[in-house]
């Protein structure tokens, strides 16, 4: 099976277990109780004194005992290209490094105990993600696992006091660079922080604790016959899944994590700790900094609890498979499908390619041609009229073989080859790498994209497969590549590069859910523009002037105010 396979790979690399735990909470030191200003009493006075309208000048008052540099040139290499930046080409990302004071490692400890290491293999697990070809050329320092909101707030005032650089850990599924520590420093693994703290069967929703992955969530929910709707990679955690804004395969029906939580607790650069709001299903009290810490990656906080709506696990449901002659006409029945107003649960897609690899990874002989999938959900005769429909509309574009399943193992055996698409790629060259396209256009440009794309990639002597959430616009190619061979890289970036200008010509975005870290930022200029860029720079440095929240990440490092 291609997800076994996965799994032993992912096991395999996985970080080293902590044999020494301890249950009980230590009891920060006396520098460390000293580190706390006054300001606790009032957690949200020192963040909300810098949300004043920003000019050049109030940021010159404001920071004129210690001025910042507000252009991070720390992240360009020796020939003047940011890291990251417009025109940069580069995987191994650079960055600063200066040794982490004794000072502060006597502060971990007292508030951590045991709960932290120094060790180099636990060090290097924690700075080279094993699902992502991106790379730096430093390694966090420390990495130190709170057990709870307390502990990560005493941990972040002692690193701002000492201007560490921070990176908050989740899952480790992102891919692209998200968790990299470029200028070392310390790592907060929040794993240990997975606790569900309320559920509101009533008001279906949930307050979690960052660290639980949204598979277990549901597995807790199921008995109370809710679920949380979003399913990214297996091994997604709630904090990272806020932190990168992501969605999956059901965001074409319930949405992205933007519309999937209600309020958030943040622990800011000083280590105040801000709620963003209350459980009222809706509000216009105020910025709304829920959606602001979404999708920062935590270049503004760490994340320590959030609260979640729900879902009612659906009453019935069909799975539908159908092959088609080429990708055009899969796209467009995807198309059709949408605007018909037929409410679809998902619809998914996967290229000739992304079959080949799945029956050779599986030992299954299913037909390689372009396929689409699809899921509804509701009552038993309205999820089989929709089906019908669908399956109508796909006759109309030289759809064939549509089956469908009601049963739960034909379901899930009807869906497995989408859920081990990646895995059963990286089975046909286990030594690879996959650079993943993350493109999303609005959805009537959807099939014309997919099909420019589709010339370029069959043409590469690379593998490439395609696979699409073909209902809200986003597709993504998994280009395998040697990562010994620099020809294969290149050639891999100009692929990926081909299709992120295709999508941006169509008023689309380089990332409709795998977010920014370092290996977006280059584009962002061209998509938001550079006085976006400035507006999200302001924020960055009222929020943390020191830059010591995963620094390097998102904001592209040329842009100055």
């Amino acid at each position: 099976m291609a997800f076994s396979w996965w799994f032993s790979r992912l096991r395999s690399s996985s970080r080293t277990i902590f044999t020494h735990l301890r249950s009980s909470q230590s009891t920060p030191s006396t520098a460390v109780s000293e580190v706390i200003s006054s300001k606790e009493k009032n957690p949200f006075l020192w963040w909300s004194s810098y949300l004043v309208p920003i000019s050049a000048a109030s940021l010159l008052l404001q920071f004129q005992s210690n001025p910042p540099s507000f252009s991070d040139s720390f992240h360009s290499d020796s020939r003047g290209v940011g890291i990251g930046g417009n025109g940069s080409t580069e995987f191994v990302v650079k960055g600063s490094h200066r040794s982490v004071p004794q000072e502060l490692i006597d502060d971990l400890k007292a508030i951590c105990g045991e709960n932290m290491s120094m060790d180099y293999e636990e060090r290097s697990v924690h700075g080279k993600p094993q699902n992502s070809f991106h790379k730096a050329v430093n390694i966090p320092d420390i990495v130190i696992f709170p057990r709870s909101e307390q502990e990560v707030s005493l941990i972040v005032k002692s690193c701002n006091n000492h201007k560490v650089p921070i990176v908050p850990y989740g899952g480790a599924t992102s891919i692209e660079g998200h968790t990299l520590s470029p200028h070392g420093g310390v790592c907060i693994d929040l794993s240990l922080m997975k606790n569900v703290k309320a559920l509101h069967v009533r008001d279906m929703d949930v307050v979690v604790e960052p660290g639980i992955g949204w598979m277990e969530l549901n597995e807790y929910l199921e008995p109370y016959g809710l679920f949380f709707p979003l399913d990214p990679g297996p091994g997604a955690t709630i904090g990272g899944m806020c932190a990168t804004r992501c969605s999956g395969s059901l965001a074409v029906r319930y949405g992205t994590m933007r519309e999937n939580v209600i309020n958030l607790k943040v622990v800011l650069a000083n280590g105040d700790v801000v709620k963003t709001g209350n459980r009222a299903r809706k509000s216009a009290a105020g910025y709304d900094l829920t959606r602001l810490v979404i999708g920062s990656e935590g270049t503004l906080g760490v994340i320590t609890e959030v609260t979640l709506r729900l879902q009612k696990i659906p009453q019935y449901s069909v799975v539908a498979r159908c092959n088609f002659p080429s990708i055009k006409d899969a796209a467009d029945v995807a198309i059709a499908t949408m605007m018909s107003g037929i409410q679809v649960s998902r619809v998914e897609l996967m290229d000739e390619v992304q079959v080949k690899a799945i029956n050779i990874a599986n030992g299954s002989n299913l037909p390689e041609t372009p396929t689409l999938l699809f899921e509804f959900v509701g009552t038993e005769a309205y999820s089989r009229e929709q089906t019908r429909l669908v399956q109508k509309i796909a006759s109309e574009h030289n759809g064939s073989d549509f089956v469908f399943a009601e049963e739960p193992e034909a379901k899930k055996e009807l869906w497995k080859m989408r859920k081990e698409a990646l895995w059963a790629c990286f089975a046909m060259e286990p030594e690879y790498e996959a650079m993943i396209s993350d493109v999303c256009v609005p959805l009537s440009q959807l099939a014309e994209l997919i099909s420019k794309s589709k010339e370029v990639l069959d043409a590469s002597p690379l593998i490439c497969a395609v696979v699409a959430h073909a209902g809200d616009g986003n597709f993504h190619t998994l280009i395998l590549f040697d990562p010994n061979n620099e020809e294969h890289r290149k050639e891999a970036e100009r692929l990926n590069h081909f299709m992120v200008q295709a999508a941006l010509s169509m008023e689309g975005t380089c990332t409709g859910e795998h977010g920014v870290g370092t290996g977006k930022m280059k584009y962002l200029e061209q998509e938001l523009g550079i006085e976006n860029l400035k507006t999200m720079k302001s924020i960055k440095a009222a929020m943390d002037p020191n830059n010591i929240m995963n620094p390097g990440k998102l904001i592209p490092p040329h842009v100055c105010f």
